[in-house]
């Protein structure tokens, strides 16, 4: 698995435990939801993201 695919999953995985968390347990856990779709949003725009680094630098292809 590339590092662009793991990242899609891993915000994908973050929007929806952050949801979750927000329906069941409290409504704070939105904010998790937005700061990740922040991130996408400058990741789209930026053509960087700092999990994409991290993921790098812990062995993971490109």
């Amino acid at each position: 698995m590339n590092v662009e695919r793991t990242l899609r999953l891993i915000a994908g995985t973050m929007v929806l435990f952050s949801l979750a968390l927000g329906h069941f347990v409290d409504a704070n856990w939105y904010w998790l939801t937005a700061f990740v779709g922040l991130n996408l949003f400058q990741s789209g725009l930026t053509n960087w993201c700092p999990m994409m680094t991290f993921l790098r630098k812990a062995g993971m292809r490109g």
